[in-house]
């Protein structure tokens, strides 16, 4: 539903319109800082969720008490487990509890957070259901509390960007904004979590290409990490999550060699995490099971696992700081080489079976310990190697999941941030460059776009940039039907098809807009009998308003696979826009343009200037101006936005106007302004 259809016309709905249509560094100003908020205290909530269900399970139950890293509690945990036969259980029923809460309320919670907010960036940035929010905590808590191999990123990253989805609902952003709102939404909840905001706001804009940056979500993104990290830090400390990394300084151009060598391995390990972790994914879907049991049995074999290796449940975070101390050199060191791949195996196996959790730290864990293998197995000989395994343990974790990630600079920066240390940039630099070699295309991220040319929405524009001065109202028609929330499928299947359509808008008794209905979409989910409209339909559905950009329509129906889609002002349906209205417009307006062209004589120059204040054009339309012979008025910006040079396009003082003229005119046009040029 629409900020118009839930306020109704009045006060809020006057604000939300003003801070829709904002310029871009105060609107996301405003916005950038409340998602942030809910970033930072989303970042709480999960974060005790998660301490409070470990201590209950692994610690009241089991009598288990994981590491943990400095920056939350410092504590080396248990020797051992004094009732070694419930962890295998325990870890099974955490697995089997998040089961029955994902699959029977919001199985779109399932897996990792992050490869889903991805997704809905790149399809659908109004999707995000509410409810995912709190049932991603919730199963997330119990899958790691309980033992599960997961990440903490991966819900926190949901419940900002899912944040973010509603507020494009509620405002009614374009789609552009919309996707903005989830980058920021990713990056500022990551960022709080782990107490990283440079980091996590550079991580918003890398992490949803592979070879590519989302520049736009960059500033938005600062803002909102910043304000997060501030909320968490006040409830939960500033200090990094490792603590800060001291005695460590790159003194010597030898040691470049072996962190190269760690760079190439922790890109080989990169590649294996991201082959094991969606073979097992695709395994477990083949199993003949119930969706809901398979994190269960998953969980079992975790736990059976972690007799011999207790660094594969939960978390991690507690054993890499074990890793980057002396007490690395008292851990056997099969354990030290098996505990990468062991890892791998049960984060696989706890989220890929449908488990809810993160998949970003148990790969910094991986290559912490990929890091921590190679010092170990080079200490005894290499000369010039650090004296201090920290060092390989920080660029191995960066080297290796910011390479399978797509996202070194975002990850060498939260690592630094965690580990409270600039100093060991230049070695990671290297390491992360040849890992991202070794890599290639392969990513732990499938929803991950090669580049903004393979973005549909992107490329769509780039391609028809002309829709970008067009607005809605000069292409949409009015609705040739319109349906009432209480109808069944079946009679609007019927009414449909009488009229020769694929879909329609539905309303609620009242008359405002609920939602809109494509049969295409509807698939096996309902009861065509009995199954009313009203839920069927709901505030993720498509809108535009009358005054968006027709580039906003063709963002629409390429990242959601539509042909129409329903015009909404004040809550009110007030026409639809498909595909055809849209070419129309198009070709018309070339059509337009072409003749205007072909009227102007060689040697016409291009000038831009600004409408002054008290101008004879201001306030007047186009039409009624006077231009100087064989001028074309192109377009013209206002506010940040480009708006069509229709003839009944009326001239306002600021507004920045691009024309074609004859150099004799172009004083004379100047003076029409108000601008007195150079």
């Amino acid at each position: 539903m629409t900020a118009a259809a839930q306020v109704g016309p009045g006060l809020s709905t006057r604000l939300f319109a003003r801070l829709r249509d904002a310029s871009y560094l105060r609107k996301w100003l405003i916005l950038g800082s409340f998602i942030g908020v809910v970033a930072g205290l989303g970042a709480v909530v999960f974060s005790d969720a998660l301490t409070l269900a470990t201590h209950l399970i692994l610690g009241g139950l089991a009598g288990y008490r994981p590491p943990a890293p400095i920056g939350e509690g410092n504590t080396l945990g248990s020797t051992g487990f004094p009732r070694p036969w419930l962890i295998p259980l325990l870890v099974g029923a955490g697995g089997l509890v998040s089961g029955l809460i994902v699959f029977g309320l919001a199985p779109e919670a399932e897996g990792h957070g992050t490869d889903a907010a991805i997704h809905a960036f790149h399809h659908n940035p109004r999707g995000i259901r509410r409810r995912v929010s709190l049932i991603k905590v919730v199963a997330s808590a119990i899958t790691i509390g309980s033992g599960g191999s997961g990440g903490r990123e991966g819900p926190t990253a949901q419940i900002s960007a899912s944040f973010g989805s509603y507020l494009s609902r509620l405002l009614n952003l374009s789609p552009a904004d919309s996707r903005i709102a989830i980058a920021v939404g990713i990056g500022s909840g990551i960022g709080s979590i782990f107490r990283a905001p440079l980091g996590g706001a550079v991580l918003g804009a890398e992490i949803l290409y592979r070879d590519d940056f989302e520049v736009e979500a960059l500033i938005p993104s600062l803002i909102a990490s910043i304000v997060g990290f501030a909320v968490f830090g006040a409830i939960n400390g500033f200090s990094p999550i490792f603590g800060f990394l001291k005695g460590y300084e790159f003194n010597h151009p030898v040691e470049l060699f072996y962190y190269g060598l760690l760079g190439v391995t922790a890109g080989l390990v990169g590649r294996v995490y991201a082959k094991v972790f969606y073979g097992a994914t695709d395994l477990t879907a083949r199993i003949p099971l119930p969706r809901a049991v398979k994190p269960g049995l998953a969980g079992i074999l975790v736990g059976c696992m972690a007799l011999a290796l207790p660094g594969v449940l939960g978390t991690g975070y507690g054993w890499v700081q074990v890793a980057m101390g002396p007490g690395l050199l008292a851990l056997p060191l099969w354990v030290v080489l098996l505990l990468p791949l062991a890892k791998i195996v049960a984060t696989s196996m706890s989220i890929g079976s449908g488990g809810s959790g993160g998949i970003f730290g148990p790969g910094m864990v991986v290559g912490g310990f990929t890091g921590a293998a190679m010092w170990r197995l080079l200490e005894p000989f290499a000369p010039g190697l650090p004296h201090n395994p920290a060092p390989f343990v920080i660029v191995g974790m960066i080297a290796c999941f910011g390479s399978i990630a797509h996202a070194p600079l975002a990850v060498m920066l939260m690592v630094s941030e965690m580990t409270g240390t600039l100093a060991i940039l230049p070695p990671a630099m290297v390491a992360v460059g040849l890992a991202t070699v070794v890599v290639g295309d392969r990513t732990i991220y499938t929803s991950q776009l090669k580049s903004r040319a393979d973005s549909p929405a992107h490329r769509f524009r780039f391609g028809m940039p002309i829709l970008e001065s067009m607005r809605v109202s000069e292409a949409m028609m009015p609705p040739r039907l319109v349906m009432r929330a209480d109808a069944t499928l079946t009679q609007a299947a019927a009414q449909l098809h009488d009229a020769g359509l694929s879909g329609g808008p539905v309303v609620g008794s009242d008359g405002r807009f609920l939602g809109a209905l494509y049969l295409a979409a509807v698939g096996d989910r309902a009861d065509p009998s009995g199954t009313r409209l009203a839920d069927l339909v709901g505030d993720e559905d498509p809108v535009v308003a009358p005054d968006a950009g027709l580039g906003d329509v063709l963002d629409v129906f390429a990242t959601r696979e539509i042909s129409w889609v329903t015009v909404v002002e004040a809550g009110r349906v007030v026409g639809v826009v498909g595909t055809g209205d849209l070419m129309r417009a198009y070709r018309g307006a070339l059509e337009s343009g072409l003749r205007k062209i072909a009227g102007l004589g060689a040697g016409s120059q291009l000038l831009e200037a600004e409408v002054a204040p008290g101008s004879v054009v201001s306030d007047r339309q186009i039409r009624d101006v006077t231009w100087p012979g064989g001028t074309l008025v192109v377009s013209l910006e206002r506010k940040g936005n480009l708006l069509t040079a229709a003839g009944d396009t009326e001239l306002k003082a600021g507004d920045k106007l691009s024309a074609i003229c004859r150099p004799e005119h172009e004083q004379r046009l100047r003076q029409l302004l108000g601008d007195p040029g150079k």
